[in-house]
């Protein structure tokens, strides 16, 4: 005689009632929180729109037309943009890494190493992104130690050299985090300290502090317009120069919508993992 599983059973009138309750609140939330956006965005709009000097904002910085012409130039320099931003990634995770591992390192004999990473980590988080680029951009190239004197090399160098700085903090701290029971038994199974930190330690780092990072790459996201200082024609140069060929100011608008948009898919994307791992970290809880 066939069993049947006690899954397949159709759920209680009980269970209906509520989830007919749960679709109901969930569509009245959805209903409320749409009417109360239209309400706010219509308000603020008539707000601004009825002050005295908004004709005149208007013209200068949301120009339709000066928007469309200025597009071609923009969107090429967002295009180097993306390539700095390619780059720094990698390197700045690499190097923040090797940082972070220089840190933890235990034993006298790593002390050297341990006070150059805590000193280039101190100065670079110190330091102001647009100095450094200064420095990286017009010092280094001055001293004609190296053939390549690209203003868009240089620039993707300072902006791994700050953020690095950042970044190996946030490795550290996660590093930090992991339980030396971890470590210990890793050692009790016979790995070497170099296989512990790679294999036990450093994943359950990385997955502690992802959300850190996110943000901290969405920061950079923005900051890699800051190489425009060294001539680069990125999108915040473009834009410079069709603001002053226009005498207008919506190509910078254009570039800051176009920085916007690179950004909120990694935005979106650090929520959804910051919720998600907070949902994994009840659910373990609970258990």
């Amino acid at each position: 005689m066939p069993t049947r599983d006690p899954d397949d059973a159709a759920p209680s009138a009980v269970e209906l009632d509520r989830r007919a309750y749960r679709r109901r609140q969930t569509t009245r939330s959805v209903l409320v929180s749409l009417v109360s956006t239209i309400v706010f965005a219509v308000v603020i709009w008539f707000a601004v729109v009825n002050t005295p000097g908004f004709d005149r904002v208007r013209q200068s910085f949301f120009d339709l037309d000066v928007a469309i012409a200025s597009w071609p130039r923009v969107i090429e320099g967002l295009w180097v943009n993306i390539q700095v931003l390619a780059v720094a990634v990698v390197g700045v995770a690499l190097l923040g890494t090797l940082l972070a591992v220089m840190r933890t390192l235990r034993g006298p004999v790593f002390f050297p190493l341990r006070a150059l990473a805590a000193g280039y980590t101190d100065l670079f988080r110190g330091l102001p992104l647009i100095i450094v680029l200064f420095l990286v951009g017009f010092g280094v190239p001055g001293l004609e130690l190296f053939p390549r004197n690209s203003a868009q090399f240089w620039g993707t160098i300072a902006l791994i050299l700050t953020y690095s700085a950042y970044v190996s903090e946030v490795f550290r701290a996660g590093i930090e985090a992991v339980h030396p029971s971890q470590r210990l038994a890793a050692r009790s199974l016979g790995l070497s300290h170099g296989q512990t930190l790679r294999i036990v330690v450093l994943p359950q780092a990385v997955r502690k502090v992802t959300p850190a990072l996110m943000n901290d790459f969405v920061a950079m996201q923005k900051d890699v317009g800051l190489i425009s200082v060294l001539g680069v024609v990125d999108a915040v140069r473009a834009a410079q120069i069709e603001t002053a060929q226009n005498f207008n100011f919506t190509p910078y608008v254009l570039a800051g919508l176009l920085f916007v948009l690179l950004a909120l898919p990694m935005i979106r994307l650090t929520d959804w993992y910051t919720a998600r791992l907070r949902e994994r970290e009840q659910i373990g809880s609970i258990v």
